[in-house]
């Protein structure tokens, strides 16, 4: 099966409804043995134009994955960049914020990691938990110092208020990847639909593996219980934030082998589609290069 990186992409000008989109489909692979072996070509391919990017210096490339726990955003960042040199690219997570980020505006922490040009670099979430996690639980406002009826610990937030803070935070986001854009920043934004008996099943599968017991958390259980809430907002996240600047792309993620592939084939063809180069050699510097190599042989 040939990946078309475009059919999973959120296209702006057409609403998307979650339910509707799958969460497992065809595997892109016949065998374990063809998925390693598409996979090693996907990543050799990856690591050439990796040392591309980082010659020609003229771009970054900023990686964001969300999704719930337990949908695969650790190990499709660890499979599909593992042939990445290290020295090129910079994996930035992201939990509660500190006090000291709080004291920023919601932006403020995320933008201190944003890669240089020449690098790759990947968040694991971002500053989309300030429209997912934050939505969905809006007491977490009474910390963030925001203007109006915030502030009193002791009054509810009303729901027109509400409505008002995410909608100037889609705009802010929108607004500031349009900037990144316009200075060679390319943004790819991964969605990682899990479905949830795929997830329950992971959980088991972490309490029965000693190995694995470490991932799990009762925090993990206690957020399922929201499911229903996460859902309606990573759906008006994606309709109101996918762009043809930095746009989404809904990863059926209860097959983990296959959203690997996926994710490589869009990052490999993001990357190829910018016809880098590595810096052309001035007649200056090569005969100064001539001469060192006299040097060297003398």
């Amino acid at each position: 099966m040939k990946i078309d990186p475009q059919k999973f992409r959120i296209r702006p000008e057409k609403a998307i409804k979650l339910n509707r989109l799958p969460t497992r489909i065809d595997p892109c692979y016949k065998s374990a043995r063809q998925y390693h072996s598409i996979l090693q070509e996907h990543v050799a391919a990856l690591s050439q134009q990796q040392q591309l990017l980082y010659g020609s210096g003229s771009h970054a490339l900023l990686l964001i994955f969300q999704g719930m726990d337990a949908a695969g955003k650790d190990g499709a960042i660890r499979h599909v960049m593992s042939g990445v040199n290290p020295q090129g690219c910079e994996v930035s997570s992201f939990k509660q914020p500190s006090a000291e980020e709080l004291s920023h505006d919601f932006l403020w922490r995320s933008n201190a990691r944003l890669p240089q040009r020449g690098r790759i670099g990947i968040f694991n979430r971002s500053y989309y938990e300030e429209v997912l996690v934050v939505r969905v639980h809006p007491e977490c406002l009474k910390n963030e110092g925001l203007p109006g009826d915030t502030e009193d610990p002791a009054r509810p937030l009303r729901p027109r208020k509400l409505k008002e803070i995410f909608s100037d935070r889609y705009r802010s986001i929108v607004d500031m990847e349009r900037h990144l854009h316009s200075n060679n920043t390319r943004i790819l934004k991964f969605f990682l639909h899990l479905s949830k008996e795929e997830q329950r099943q992971r959980f088991l599968a972490r309490i029965d593996d000693p190995a694995k017991n470490w991932k799990f958390s009762m925090a993990d259980i206690h957020e399922r219980k929201y499911w229903d809430e996460y859902m309606e907002a990573f759906e008006d996240c994606l309709n109101a934030t996918s762009t043809s600047h930095a746009p989404w792309y809904a990863i059926p993620a209860d097959d983990k082998d296959n959203a690997r592939l996926i994710i490589s084939s869009i990052v490999l063809e993001t990357l190829k589609s910018l016809k880098l180069s590595y810096p052309k050699t001035t007649p200056e510097r090569r005969a100064e290069l001539i001469a060192i190599r006299r040097q060297l042989n003398g």
